[in-house]
């Protein structure tokens, strides 16, 4: 039993950051859902504006933008596959498997290289450009710029992966940024879906 007497300032002060975090919790994630609500907000705005631009059409797309099914599927289903995968890193780390944290978001962090491997080259293999007609143009801005939020998605991985590094950074007590990346990617995954769906299934119909 420990006497008051006893009491170290590096003791006192611990208890103190306790009680303050206790009473003032990490808003971190809370932050990061509001920017993923204020980017939802963006994309919604690029899919109204798709759906519009689709029903004003006389034909969808024109003729000279033949829309390809095989890589964007393929694409598809690593992304898709990567969302458990990155969850499996979760549940690791809450397990305290920092190891197995570690391989489940290196795994991820290759899916999602792969992705944009894949996206580039469906760019380079098409027949059209930006600024072709309306379809072209609407589908270059909207996968573009989802492109570049999982190559941020991406970063984000690859900064845990390296804060991972040292030791007791991460346990199953303490896994907040290893939350946050799982988060943001799930969001991109599901925005990747709503796009999939409205400018290849969509386009077959």
């Amino acid at each position: 039993m420990v006497n008051a007497s006893e009491t170290t300032p590096n003791s006192t002060a611990a208890t103190v950051a306790v009680a303050d975090h206790e009473e003032h919790p990490d808003y971190r994630v809370f932050g990061l859902l509001t920017f993923l609500a204020s980017e939802s907000l963006m994309f919604g705005g690029f899919f109204a504006t798709y759906l519009l631009l689709r029903g004003a059409a006389a034909a969808w797309p024109p003729e000279e933008t033949e829309v390809e099914l095989l890589v964007p599927t393929i694409n598809t289903l690593i992304l898709v596959s990567s969302s458990f995968v990155i969850h499996k890193g979760d549940t690791a780390i809450k397990a305290n498997n920092v190891q197995g944290f570690r391989t489940w978001y290196i795994v991820t962090a290759l899916m999602g290289a792969t992705f944009l491997g894949g996206q580039i080259y469906e760019y380079l293999t098409l027949g059209y450009g930006l600024s072709t007609n309306v379809f072209s143009n609407c589908f270059y801005l909207m996968t573009g710029f989802h492109g570049l939020h999982v190559f941020v998605g991406l970063l984000i991985i690859l900064g845990v992966l390296w804060r991972s590094r040292r030791p007791g950074h991460y346990s199953a007590s303490k896994h907040t940024g290893i939350e946050m990346a799982e988060i943001y990617w799930h969001f991109v995954d599901i925005i990747w879906i709503i796009l999939f769906t409205l400018l290849y299934i969509l386009t077959l119909f």
